[in-house]
Order: structure tokens, then sequence, then C-alpha cells
């Protein structure tokens, strides 16, 4: 069935995916297209700091080739490095920052690295952000903390395609912390926003005195004329009657 070869081919795209974003830690990873060409699968991977991803005279590369093909038996994967233009309004970069915080500083400074993360978010215009850290922090039981500023939508249509939505975990000697981050970027159309459309003005011109007084002379010059043809044509109805 052609439903199966889809559902086949997303869940491999995912997998790929899943086993670059493992092997990338620390490269600040977004996300991985996969594009099939007649020479073969094109990977493309969107990062923030493609020189981690490249690595010393493109080892890290060879060695993600014969990964794809071992693993996934890709035949000629050529993997392509295309840079995230903005970092910090991509919620999977965001997220993996969260993560090397906490796991280099611990969870004692949690809510710095929080409200770190919201500020620079919102200083590259973001219309709104929230950060949900859930796990034993700072206590022995599970808690879940929320940090959010801004504008962001929670249900509706909007929330599936305006809203960029990213999990991620942190692994530590107290447990294991869940991170997920939802930003809402900058340009998002939202169905009450309502623009109005300038209208033309009419200018209208003040008439002057002067203009005013020959428009008011005119109908009484007109007046003055047609008052001598009346009286003439009176008199010629007169005169027929006494004949």
């Amino acid at each position: 069935m052609i439903e199966r070869k889809f559902v086949a081919s997303n869940m491999k795209e995912f997998m790929v995916q899943e086993f670059i974003s493992n092997t990338l830690k620390g490269a600040e990873h977004s996300h991985t297209k996969i594009q099939r060409t007649p020479l073969g699968e094109k990977v493309v991977i969107y990062s923030s700091r493609p020189g981690l991803v490249v690595g010393r005279k493109g080892q890290n590369i060879k060695q993600l080739t014969k990964a794809l093909k071992k693993n996934f038996n890709l035949e000629n994967p050529q993997i392509e490095i295309s840079e995230v233009a903005i970092p910090f309004l991509d919620s999977q970069i965001m997220a993996e920052k969260i993560v090397n915080y906490l796991e280099r500083f611990g969870t004692s400074k949690f809510k710095g690295i929080g409200h770190k993360i919201m500020s620079e978010v919102m200083k590259a215009q973001a219309m709104g952000i929230e950060i949900l850290i859930s796990g034993k922090i700072p206590s022995s039981r599970s808690k879940t903390w929320r940090f959010y500023q801004g504008y962001l939508k929670k249900c509706g249509d909007i929330a599936l395609t305006g809203v960029d939505t990213a999990h991620a975990v942190a692994k530590l000697k107290t447990g294991v912390i869940g991170i997920k981050v939802s930003i809402m970027p900058p340009g998002t159309k939202l169905p009450d926003h309502i623009e109005l459309l300038d209208e033309k003005q009419e200018i209208v011109e003040e008439v002057k005195e002067e203009a005013a007084e020959e428009v008011k002379e005119k109908p009484k010059k007109e007046e003055a004329k047609e008052k001598p043809k009346k009286a003439k044509k009176d008199e010629k109805a007169r005169t027929k009657k006494d004949e």
C-alpha cells in the first residue's frame, strides 16, 4: 500500500534525525531533513554551530556517513550542513542549551538558567515563550517549574502550526529531568489581527470672502437683466389685447 510506504519513510526520517541529534550533542542541532535525489539521499543538518558538526578536517561527517550507511541502509548519503540564522527563535536549540547548562552547573541554578534563556529569546523579538522544567528540582520530590513571558497560543490551529515546540532530557545524578520549550516566533498571523487600510483624504479648500461676494452679485445682475425682458413681454401682450 502507498500509505505504508509514506509511514515507513517518515519513520526512517525520524529515526535518522534522532540518531544524528544523539551523536551531535553539544553542537546545537536543530533538525534534519532527508531529500531523495538521483545520486542518493541528501541529508541536510541544521545547526547554529556548523563548525562542531563538521569537526576537524571533516572527521565527524565521515563518521556520520559510515554510520548512516551501516544503521539505515542508505546507499550514498550526502551530508549538507546549513546554519540556523537566528538560533534564539529555535526551540530545539534552546532546549539543548538548557540541558547543557543543567548538566554543567547542576540543579542549584535552574531558575537563573530559565530566566536567562527566556530573556535571550524575547530579545530576539519573539512574541512569547514558555519553558517547563519537570523533575526532582530542587527537592527529592518531582515538581514542574514554569517560566513564561509574552503572548503564546495554547489551543487552536495556531498552537499546532504557529508555535515551535521541542522536548529534551537532561540526565543528572538525582534523576532524569524533562524540558519543554515553546516559542511563538515574530510574524505569526493571528486570526484576531486586523489591518486597517489607509483611506484617501479629501481636502476641502476654504472659499475666500471675495469669491463668495462675486457669487452673490452674479444672480443679482442676472435678475436685473431679466426684469426689462419681462416688462417688454407684458407690454406686447397688452397692445395685442387693445387691438
